[in-house]
């Protein structure tokens, strides 16, 4: 089928969600959102207002305003900030487990021997890529090194871990061969090793919708967590039934940051957000009916 739709004017938009049923009771306000949003950008948030009629595609169920759209829309920007706080929160932890714990137990340089890691092919591409952020990199201490030492090429594991992205920091440390050096460094976060390698990949696909703006609140994932069965105070916070929305999500990143920073103020904030944003249903998010109950909203301080 091949595509035909023109492209249309701001105007002409405004026109058309008029027809479709959406009340704009400001044309001239909606016309700057469109202009400064784009039109298909709002749409994966109108589309919760719109009915589910065969007969008339993308109609919109009675009384839905531009600003029902639009709160949703600014939601959800909040949203994906505040989740982006937490993941910088956990990576750069993850990141200094990863380079101290394995740093210690095989020297500064263990990662440059292919015997650590589960396939020599493997190895080779970890290291190329690496050393392509390295050239690039423009951080002092890089520079430091080059300029003292030749050997060597490439800076102790402290330092080139600090200047791999985090979908390079997560293979890494998901290709490590041992599973006992998996669960050094998952040790210090009471699971599994299994469980925080599926738990560093799936935020890397979060991450990587909140660097490019994307929907996230209702976003159905195609790539999951596992959910860790211990310790029993954690995993009774899941919902296993809605295992690629984000409520799962933001349970263990709550978690986590509790164990980084004891006084963290992030599960209220959350919350909060989430209880006085309008027309934000929990439900949609992947959260139960008794979320609000959650002993993660609690201050770890009381």
């Amino acid at each position: 089928m091949k595509y035909t739709k023109p492209p249309l004017r701001i105007d002409d938009q405004i026109k058309l969600l008029t027809k479709r049923g959406m009340i704009i009771p400001d044309p001239s306000r909606a016309a700057r959102y469109l202009s400064h949003i784009s039109y298909f950008r709002l749409r994966g948030y109108w589309i919760p207002f719109e009915k589910n009629n065969k007969g008339k595609a993308h109609h919109f169920k009675v009384g839905t305003t531009f600003d029902d759209v639009l709160n949703l829309y600014l939601f959800d920007r909040k949203f994906r900030l505040l989740m982006l706080e937490a993941i910088e929160r956990v990576e750069i932890s993850f990141r200094a487990h990863f380079a101290n714990a394995l740093g210690l137990a095989y020297g500064s340089h263990f990662y440059l021997d292919d015997k650590y890691i589960n396939d020599d092919n493997m190895h080779k591409r970890l290291i190329e890529s690496l050393e392509s952020e390295i050239n690039r990199s423009t951080e002092l201490f890089i520079k430091h090194y080059r300029k003292i030492y030749d050997s060597p090429v490439l800076p102790p594991i402290w330092a080139s871990a600090e200047v791999m992205s985090f979908g390079q920091l997560s293979l890494w440390f998901k290709n490590l061969k041992i599973r006992r050096d998996r669960n050094r460094v998952a040790k210090a976060y009471g699971i599994d090793e299994s469980i925080l390698k599926s738990f560093m990949h799936h935020l890397t696909f979060i991450r990587n919708i909140t660097a490019h703006h994307g929907r996230l609140w209702n976003r159905r994932m195609t790539i999951t967590m596992r959910l860790p069965r211990k310790p029993q105070t954690l995993s009774a916070m899941f919902n296993p039934e809605a295992t690629r929305y984000i409520g799962n999500t933001i349970v263990m990143l709550g978690y986590f940051l509790k164990l980084i920073s004891p006084g963290t103020s992030w599960p209220q904030r959350m919350r909060q957000l989430i209880t006085r944003s309008p027309g934000i249903r929990p439900a949609a998010m992947g959260f139960q009916e008794t979320w609000k109950d959650l002993s993660l909203w609690k201050n770890s301080k009381q």
